[in-house]
């Protein structure tokens, strides 16, 4: 009887050693030794970019991959260009970016594409270039979703201003949306003034001060990044007018000003699904074996991995859920995870 059953379990054994056996020879969703992944940036400081790189990392670190950090600590795109083409060299397995323009990457991206070193880009792009994905949050639900806010905040009638940066695209795309949901939405809210800031507090607060002087009843304003909004807020509150500044992405100061009331809200993107989702899309396409998708990428020679646009989400953040989005808290818990 035990030599049946030992007959038995062998039989059953086998075919399951034999499938092991060919799924061993079959592509794996691992990593090689040494090979390494770079998310580049420009104004490298700034707290934005640290819970992207955390689960880019994460990512990495699930598939036996090496995560890096690069760029510029400067706003400055000739200084990201030069940051992004010293990767080159060290043939990565693919790149990660925050093009802060456009068309200027659109012949670097090139030639990493020609060396076969896929691009993604996220939360601003470089449509024309040889990038294979996009993910973002998307910058016009953004704008309108902002713009609904303080519309409902204030009955629907007054008076705002916007603070910009021209010639950064998912900036722009957050301000003109912005603009246009006021227009087609909520017709009896007046757009009373533009100022250039450049992601300066110090322009920002002044910008705030002449535009409420200018216009005695300005009750809002509306900013496309976190930097602007501390020095905007700070002129709100000196001006003590019940001025309602709203801004995209966050940072401790903007929280702290949030939670304090002295800021209306903020969007903000789901930056730890732009790192991840960055990480894999970067992954496929530096694997290409791992997929056979039912489209013509071999007939072109495509990548066979390569999607328009990912979307990562985004959220509102006021003074109830301020607190779920702090940096150093999260960056605590990232750490103790990685303990167990």
């Amino acid at each position: 009887m035990k030599m049946k059953l030992a007959v038995l379990a062998a039989s059953i054994a086998l075919p399951f050693a034999a499938g092991s056996a060919l799924a061993a020879d079959k592509p794996q969703f691992r990593c090689q030794p040494g090979e390494t992944y770079y998310m580049n940036v420009m104004v490298s400081g700034i707290e934005y970019w640290q819970p992207v790189f955390e689960m880019f990392k994460q990512a990495a670190e699930q598939l036996g991959c090496k995560a890096e950090y690069s760029g510029t600590p400067e706003y400055d795109v000739t200084k990201q260009l030069t940051s992004f083409e010293q990767i080159l060299p060290r043939q990565p397995k693919g790149i990660l970016l925050h093009p802060m323009n456009a068309d200027p990457f659109i012949e670097p991206i090139q030639r990493a594409h020609d060396a076969g070193i896929p691009v993604v880009t996220f939360a601003a792009d470089s449509p024309n270039s040889a990038r294979v994905a996009y993910v973002t949050s998307d910058n016009r639900r953004e704008g309108a979703a902002a713009a609904d806010a303080i519309a409902k905040a204030m009955g629907g009638k007054g008076e705002y201003a916007v603070l910009e940066n021209p010639g950064q695209g998912n900036h722009d795309l957050r301000v003109t949306s912005f603009i246009e949901r006021m227009k087609e939405a909520h017709p009896d809210m007046k757009l009373v003034g533009r100022s250039v800031t450049n992601q300066d507090a110090n322009k920002a607060y002044q910008s705030v001060l002449s535009l409420a002087q200018a216009n005695p009843n300005l009750g809002a304003v509306f900013m496309p990044e976190a930097t602007s909004a501390i020095g905007a807020a700070q002129a709100a509150v000196e001006l003590n007018k019940g001025i309602k500044v709203m801004t995209v992405d966050v940072n401790e100061k903007v929280l702290d000003l949030i939670k304090a009331g002295d800021m209306f809200g903020a969007i903000n993107p789901n930056q730890g699904v732009q790192g991840y989702m960055g990480f894999m899309a970067l992954f496929l396409a530096a694997h290409p074996e791992l997929i056979d998708p039912m489209n013509d990428y071999k007939r072109t020679g495509a990548n066979p991995f390569a999607l328009p646009v990912i979307d990562n989400g985004f959220a509102i953040v006021t003074r109830d859920n301020a607190d779920d989005f702090r940096w150093p808290a999260y960056k605590a818990r990232r750490e103790k995870a990685a303990q167990n």
